[in-house]
């Protein structure tokens, strides 16, 4: 299980402007959100690579570049390989930490 591996919780901080955090809290507060909620959830959809969190990051790449062009295809085709994979073999990440599981019961040792 996940919280096996979870040691304790951390603290991820960042520092911007007056205006924006102040612009952000009211438009939580419009959506009915709660700091922390949102921060979890755009943490866990860029983790799992979720489409669409995937298409901010790498057009945020493109703005900067952060990235060379060839690093960017590179992992792009990388993690379309990875969620062809996923659907070739019908498994998502709660069935893989589930197989690390019975792994972990079976040789404990490791």
């Amino acid at each position: 299980m996940f919280h096996k591996f979870r040691k304790a919780e951390k603290q991820v901080c960042f520092e911007d402007f007056d205006k924006k955090h102040a612009d952000l809290k009211i438009r939580l507060h419009y959506d009915g959100l709660r700091q922390n909620e949102f921060f979890r959830l755009v943490m866990r959809k860029y983790i799992d690579k979720d489409e669409n969190m995937m298409k901010i990051i790498d057009k945020y790449k493109d703005q900067k570049g952060n990235q060379s062009i060839t690093n960017r295809k590179k992992s792009k085709q990388l993690v379309e390989k990875g969620r062809v994979l996923e659907k070739q073999f019908a498994l998502n990440s709660t069935e893989v930490e589930s197989i690390f599981d019975l792994l972990e019961e079976e040789h404990s040792e490791l």
